[in-house]
């Protein structure tokens, strides 16, 4: 043996209940579990009164970049997170030519937000194909990855400027569906697409202007392997989200895959929407077809300052404008009478559903006594409005007001976690590695698990530790992931119960160049393994050794 994982509660990820014991890796795997282990040179981690269980797997990321200089995706490890997938919403890194990067770049800093330190001499372009892509990053990972490949950049390598001009044609969609089948070979684990994701300059990203009949064709594609479809569909219409639903329906139960639609929020200002949606997807499950929505499990609190253009104002053309200009054009934009005027009419009343006078401020202000006061009641004391407020901040700190939206979405705990506990409804969309300058997109496990199982027992501990572990593995095709069972790669997360989740956003500089990104630290979790490695301790933390793996990869693993 290599590793004695000693006394812990295992908690397997079948679902069952609980049982005490040990858990004995070697080569990677699990080889054994259950009552008392002993083996003569084995290193020992005592468990003792934490749980033990599968790594968590995270099906909606965006570390494509990210893994490219940190092959550890902090802070995922460290929240028990052993696999990810990357490459949702219709982006990938790969297959893309050098002359169509930045372009791709824009999207990426458009879409999730990356700003340019995540880019500028962060990492070495060495590489066109997916499997190039695949090449550089497995020279230093340490987490396992499900990398999707995007549907925007397999239409623009075919169509070059055409792919946001028109529809395409028989040639292309056949070229199309050859680079998706050389991507699928290589390692993807599906395609992603997206029905309403921009580009830098606002216009629709490629995989917008693709017609029904070109989906369908790619979905064929992933049919020959069993392949995942992710989409992001028009969220904000109850409507054609439903109709999205039927076409992910007749598309799995057409070609024999699995489908996954993100984000499904439980909001207030719709009320209708997930009943609805959920109803839907019943009867396309009861059909036979996978169509799995993706429910995040922690409200989204938005950080931003007026010096990035943050997507909280994507909904507020003339917030938006400001927010991209440059910094003097920015301070003499917020500076005018007649602009701002417009400004504060187009944010009044709850413009972009965003209830301005909830907004805290956050920091970046020379007077302490601000911080956690609200604009509204600020505005309140200056007689002015909760937006003004938030103007006169940023110009008096030369834009380094920093302010929270919190609690957007998801804003009633019972829906939500019944909704969690829906047998149809999948785990995800964590978002992780995008909006790192803007908030903090990790830690919906430990939310999970520490509210909605320990506070508020929406779920017990056995079926949320499945939905997270090998119910996703098992969606997403990854064999032997998911479960602590002979044969089963070494992939375990161990935390104490009582504290997981307990934690607070911080800042932190470890991106290239000094870059600032916002975490949440974990709380609770002891000690993580990939593949049989011990990759991150409370003890010690992160472990340099590059042991992760392309999951789709791994060699002689028992099926999942």
């Amino acid at each position: 043996m290599d590793w004695i994982i000693r006394s812990g509660r295992i908690v397997d990820g079948s679902g069952l209940p609980a049982f005490e014991g040990d858990v004995a890796l070697k080569d990677g795997k699990v080889v054994r579990l259950g009552g008392r282990i002993e083996a003569e040179g084995a290193q020992v981690f005592d468990a003792t009164g934490c749980i033990v269980a599968p790594g968590f797997i995270d099906p909606h990321t965006h570390f494509d970049v990210q893994l490219l200089w940190d092959g550890q995706a902090r802070p995922a490890l460290e929240h028990g997170v052993t696999t990810i997938v990357p490459g949702n919403c219709s982006l990938s890194l790969a297959p893309l030519k050098a002359g169509d990067r930045q372009r791709v770049v824009g999207m990426f800093q458009q879409i999730e937000e990356m700003p340019d330190a995540a880019f500028d001499g962060a990492f070495e372009w060495r590489w066109e194909s997916f499997d190039g892509y695949l090449a550089a990053l497995k020279e230093s990972l340490s987490i396992n990855v499900a990398p999707l490949v995007g549907h925007s950049v397999i239409r623009l390598w075919v169509m070059g400027a055409a792919a946001t001009e028109r529809a395409a044609t028989a040639e292309e969609l056949a070229a199309m569906q050859d680079l998706l089948a050389q991507c699928l070979e290589a390692g993807a684990v599906g395609l992603s697409t997206s029905f309403v994701d921009v580009d830098e300059n606002l216009m629709p990203v490629p995989s917008r202007y693709a017609h029904l009949e070109e989906l369908d064709a790619l979905a064929a594609v992933l049919g020959r392997y069993g392949r995942m479809l992710q989409v992001v569909p028009e969220f904000y219409a109850t409507d054609i989200t439903l109709a999205r639903v039927d076409q992910l329906a007749e598309l799995s139960l057409r070609y024999g895959i699995p489908t996954t639609f993100s984000p499904l929020f439980d909001s207030a200002a719709t009320p209708d929407n997930v009943p609805r949606v959920m109803a839907r997807v019943a009867e396309q499950m009861a059909r036979g077809a996978q169509v799995w929505p993706q429910v995040q499990t922690r409200p989204i609190d938005i950080s931003f300052t007026f010096e990035v253009a943050s997507l909280l104002f994507a909904g507020l053309p003339k917030w938006y404008r400001t927010m991209r200009m440059g910094t003097e054009e920015k301070i003499a934009a917020l500076s005018d009478p007649e602009w701002v005027a417009q400004l504060l009419a187009e944010a009044e009343p709850g413009g972009n559903g965003v209830r301005w006078a909830g907004v805290q401020v956050r920091g970046g202000v020379s007077d302490a006594s601000l911080v956690g006061q609200t604009l509204g009641a600020l505005a309140e004391v200056q007689g002015t409005s909760p937006a003004q407020v938030m103007i006169d901040l940023s110009l008096q700190h030369n834009l380094e007001a920093s302010f929270i939206a919190a609690s957007l979405g998801h804003n009633d705990s019972d829906r939500v976690g019944a909704l969690l506990a829906d047998g149809n409804v999948h785990v995800g969309a964590s978002d992780a590695g995008a909006h790192i300058q803007s908030f903090a997109t990790y830690g919906d496990t430990g939310y999970l698990l520490g509210h909605f199982v320990r506070d508020r027992g929406a779920l017990s501990l056995e079926a949320a530790i499945k939905k997270i572990t090998a119910d996703t593995a098992r969606i997403w095709g990854l064999p032997g992931r998911g479960q602590l069972a002979p044969g089963f790669a070494g992939d375990v997360a161990i935390f104490d119960a009582a504290e997981i989740d307990r934690c607070a956003e911080e800042a932190c500089f470890d991106m290239p160049e000094e870059g600032m990104r916002y975490v949440r630290a974990s709380k609770g979790m002891v000690g993580v393994f990939v593949n049989g490695a011990l990759s991150w301790s409370k003890a010690s933390g992160y472990a340099d050794a590059p042991v992760g793996q392309i999951a789709t990869q791994l060699p002689g693993a028992a099926s999942a």
